[in-house]
């Protein structure tokens, strides 16, 4: 895919790029680190041409539903105010950016950023009508965000240099791309996009 425009009512949403999402955390993505310089150059570029950016993050409460203590399938992970529940510090922070923060509820897990968040709302306020999307990890949140942002009437890019699974089953992250795609995201790169006033 070439040519894609970003224009004005355009987004970014970097996707769960946590500490305990990458090396050292507490549910590392493989390769989850990479994703960091990548989305930096998204993330540098969106700003520069004065585009929104949000960051989704997970913020559990200490017994969430989801951990393995609790009953649910995963290992503790992005507890609120831990250092594994911010995000990875190599990210670019501009000024403007918004954090949207999502399973904050002990029983109800959230993979999507828009699930139980006013998210979609933020973007329809702002004039966003076609978000660029991609981060951690591609066959749980980036795939529910995605989908529910295809849900929701937003056009969708699937950022795919900056997006890592976890494949937990053999081909998960393949069967997610797939299906994204389907759905009627377009798989994107960094290279395929231009820029108002050029490239």
């Amino acid at each position: 895919m070439t040519g894609v425009r970003v224009t004005a009512g355009s987004a970014l949403i970097a996707v769960d790029i946590q500490n305990d999402f990458c090396q050292g955390g507490a549910l590392p993505v493989p390769d989850g680190d990479a994703v960091v310089p990548v989305m930096n150059l998204y993330i540098r570029k969106f700003s520069e041409v004065g585009m929104h950016i949000y960051f989704s993050r997970d913020w559990h409460p200490l017994n969430h539903s989801s951990f393995r203590s609790a009953g649910g399938i995963w290992p503790e992970h992005c507890v609120q105010n831990t250092r594994g529940a911010e995000l990875h510090t190599g990210l670019i922070m501009p000024e403007k950016k918004v954090i949207i923060e999502k399973g904050t509820a002990v029983d109800k897990d959230a993979y999507s950023a828009f699930q139980g968040t006013a998210l979609a709302e933020q973007l329809r306020k702002a004039g966003i009508k076609r978000l660029f999307i991609g981060g951690l990890a591609v066959d749980y949140c980036v795939r529910s965000t995605v989908l529910d942002a295809l849900h929701s009437g937003f056009e969708v890019f699937y950022l795919s240099d900056a997006s890592r699974g976890v494949d937990v089953n053999p081909g998960d992250s393949e069967r997610a791309i797939d299906e994204m795609l389907g759905a009627g995201a377009v798989e994107t790169v960094y290279e395929d996009l231009m820029w108002q006033g050029g490239p």
